[in-house]
C-alpha cells in the first residue's frame, strides 16, 4: 500500500469499546478522529481523540448530533467522514441522510431503507425468512390478546425480544430482552413492556451453550463489492445465554461466512454489516439472531487480529488504496471481570471447573476492550466505574439490611 492520505477527518457517533478501538487505531496513523458520544464514553478519555464532544447523560444523543451537525454546524466537523457505533447513531444517520449529505459530511454506502429494516429486529427476521435464512420461531405482539392467542404454540422458555434494542434499553437498562419460563411469567413480562409503550415480539429461545454463537462481518460498496470477510465466535457470556460476550474468539468459520455472505448478497446490502447466528442442535441449522449495520463491541478483536475494518472503510470512503485484510489464526478477546463472573455462574451449574477456565484464557493471544499501555486513561476509567459500582452495590445492600432490621424491631415493639 502506498503512503496513506490521512487528511480527511473522521467523526465517530456514540459507542463504547468499538469507538475506543477505532480512535486508537486510526488516531495512531495520523488521522484526525473526533468523537461525539455520551459523556461516560471511554473513548473520550483517550489521548488519540482530536476533538471531544461529550453529550450530557440528561440529553438525547440524537438531539445533540442534530444541533452540532445540522442546526448549528460545528466548523471542526465539516467534511468529516461519519462512523456509526451504536443504534442511536444508525437511526440518526438514516433519518437525516439527505440533510447530512447536503452539508457535505461523508457517509458510508448504506441504503436507508435496508438500514431501517435491519435496525428493526422483527423486520430482520422477516427479511431473513424471505431470502431463505433460518430463524427462530417468533410471534408478533401488539396487545396482550396477541400474547394469549398463541398460548398453545409456545415452547418455554421464550424470549420477549424488543423490536428496537436501543429504545428498550432506555426503559430496561443493561437488558437485551426479557424471558419467561412459563405462560404466567410471559403475561407478566409482556405487561411490563406494553406498559412502557415499547414494541416487541415473542421469540423462541434456541437451547444450548453460548459457544454456539458466531458472527460474520463484511462491507459492501455501492457496486456491491465486498471489502473484507471476517468471522468470530463467542465462548462465554455473562449472564449466561443473555448477557454481553465476556470471552470471544477470532476464527474462520466457513458455514457462518457462507450464510452471512448469502444473506447480505440476497438483500442487495450495501455498507457496514454484521450478522450473528446460533446453531440449533435440534436440527443442525444456523439461525439468525440479529444484524448490526455498524461497528460492534467486538471491534478491538478485529483490530488486534490484523482485520482493521475501520481503516479499510476509511480508505474506501477517501477513494484511496484499500489495505489487504486477511484473517489469520486464532485470537481471543477477554473481559477479565465479566468472564470471572461467567466462570462462577458456569461452575455453579457444574459446566466448568477452575482448571478448564484457566486453560481457556492462557492458551491464546488476547485482545482487551480497554487496556493499552500507551493510552491508559480509558482502562483506569473502566476500573474506576467497576469500583464505584461495587461500592454502591455494597452500600445498597447495607441500607437494605438496616431497613429490614429496623422493620423487625418495629414489629417486635408492636407485638
Amino acid at each position: 500500500m502506498d503512503k496513506m492520505n490521512t487528511s480527511i477527518p473522521l467523526l465517530i457517533l456514540g459507542g463504547r469499546e468499538n469507538t475506543l478501538a477505532i480512535v486508537r487505531s486510526l488516531g495512531k496513523k495520523g488521522i484526525t478522529v473526533n468523537v461525539c458520544a455520551n459523556e461516560k464514553a471511554h473513548a473520550l478519555r483517550s489521548r488519540y481523540v482530536a476533538k471531544k464532544l461529550p453529550i450530557p447523560s440528561s440529553m438525547a444523543q440524537a438531539d445533540y448530533w442534530k444541533n452540532h451537525l445540522l442546526t448549528h454546524p460545528d466548523p471542526d466537523l465539516s467534511h468529516n467522514i461519519i462512523f456509526a457505533c451504536d443504534d442511536d447513531s444508525i437511526e440518526f444517520l438514516y433519518q437525516h441522510h439527505a440533510a447530512l449529505k447536503e452539508k457535505n459530511y461523508i457517509l458510508d454506502d448504506f441504503n436507508t431503507n435496508l438500514h431501517r429494516q435491519l435496525l428493526d429486529k422483527k423486520s430482520t427476521l422477516e427479511l431473513a425468512r424471505k431470502v431463505g435464512i433460518a430463524t427462530p420461531n417468533f410471534w408478533e405482539v401488539e396487545t396482550l390478546a396477541d400474547v394469549q392467542q398463541h398460548e398453545k404454540e409456545y415452547i418455554f422458555p421464550v424470549i420477549l425480544k424488543p423490536t428496537f434494542s436501543h429504545l428498550f434499553q432506555r426503559a430496561f437498562p443493561a437488558q437485551k430482552f426479557l424471558d419467561a419460563e412459563n405462560f404466567s411469567e410471559l403475561i407478566r413480562q409482556a405487561k411490563r413492556i406494553l406498559d412502557a409503550n415499547l414494541e416487541f415480539m415473542i421469540c423462541e429461545k434456541i437451547p444450548g451453550p453460548d459457544s454456539l454463537l458466531s458472527s460474520y462481518y463484511t462491507y459492501h460498496t455501492a457496486e456491491s463489492k465486498p471489502l473484507f470477510h471476517y468471522t468470530k465466535k463467542i465462548i462465554r457470556r455473562f449472564p449466561m445465554n443473555q448477557g454481553g460476550g465476556s470471552f470471544h474468539q477470532s476464527e474462520w468459520l466457513p458455514e457462518t461466512a457462507e450464510l452471512g455472505k448469502r444473506f447480505f448478497q440476497s438483500i442487495s446490502f450495501t455498507g457496514n454489516g454484521n450478522i450473528e447466528f446460533k446453531k440449533d442442535q435440534r436440527d443442525g441449522q444456523y439461525k439468525i439472531i440479529e444484524t448490526n449495520t455498524r461497528f460492534t463491541a467486538g471491534h478491538p478483536l478485529l483490530v488486534a487480529g490484523n482485520m482493521d475494518i475501520a481503516l479499510s472503510i476509511y480508505c474506501h470512503l477517501c477513494q484511496q488504496e484499500i489495505p489487504n485484510l486477511k484473517q489469520k489464526g486464532k485470537l481471543s478477546y477477554w473481559y477479565p471481570v465479566q468472564d470471572y463472573m461467567a466462570y462462577k455462574e458456569l461452575r455453579a451449574k457444574g459446566l466448568i471447573n477452575l482448571k478448564q477456565w484457566i486453560k481457556s484464557i492462557i492458551t491464546q493471544r488476547k485482545a482487551y476492550p480497554f487496556f493499552m499501555w500507551n493510552d491508559p486513561a480509558p482502562y483506569l476509567y473502566e476500573w474506576r466505574n467497576l469500583l464505584y459500582g461495587k461500592l454502591n452495590s455494597l452500600k445498597n445492600k447495607k441500607n437494605h439490611s438496616e431497613k429490614n432490621h429496623d422493620l423487625s424491631i418495629q414489629k417486635g415493639t408492636l407485638r
